[in-house]
């Protein structure tokens, strides 16, 4: 796809995972760069909007900084989102077994720990625009065949993003005492999370 927007990391980057969905776009993943992408990220996460995702007051530096410590691990991995070119979301991966989050429930194998963050829709609002980033995220989770169940933790007071996963068919789970907020369990098993793939539509 050609787009007519200035040459930068965040344009020119590779693509791990591509779909164009009829009258949404074209969205395309890739993985985040710490430092190129620092400036973008410090304008989303400043945002009252993104209080829950606990960088409001974080510098370029510091985010920056965060997100290179994400990269050097195997096991956490950070992803930006674009539609038709522009950034639209971040989201990261981790597994839940080497996260401090798997000492306060069960993993099973196979188990995939996510966050998502939805960025600034930019322009007039257009009616989808959340639910087919969101039907995409899970297209790029679900091309791999380990992931058997998706796992997230949002805030207990984060009452718009449960809702959200609700409606994409996650189940609520126990809430649990994280270190830094206290969290609700949800899940998201692999059949449902194909469902909800093809009922969005972004495949």
């Amino acid at each position: 796809m050609t787009t007519d927007l200035p040459v930068t990391a965040t344009t020119t980057a590779a693509a791990l995972f591509s779909t164009t969905v009829p009258g949404f776009g074209t969205v395309r993943i890739r993985a985040l760069d710490p430092a190129g992408d620092a400036e973008l990220l410090h304008g989303w996460v400043n945002e009252q909007r993104a209080c829950f995702w606990g960088m409001i007051g974080h510098t370029r530096e510091q985010i920056a900084d965060v997100y290179a410590f994400v990269d050097s691990l195997t096991t956490h991995h950070a992803y930006l989102m674009l539609r038709d070119g522009r950034p639209a979301a971040l989201f990261q991966t981790y597994q839940p077994e080497h996260d401090p989050l798997g000492e306060h429930y069960p993993v099973r194998e196979g188990d995939l720990g996510i966050h998502l963050l939805i960025g600034p829709a930019g322009g007039a609002p257009r009616a989808g625009h959340t639910e087919v980033l969101v039907g995409a995220f899970l297209g790029f989770l679900l091309a791999d065949p380990a992931v058997r169940r998706i796992v997230a933790e949002p805030d207990i007071r984060n009452e718009r993003s449960i809702a959200r996963l609700l409606r994409t068919g996650f189940e609520l789970g126990p809430e649990i005492e994280l270190p830094e907020k206290r969290a609700r369990l949800v899940f998201l098993a692999r059949e449902t999370a194909e469902r909800a793939h093809r009922a969005i539509g972004a495949c």
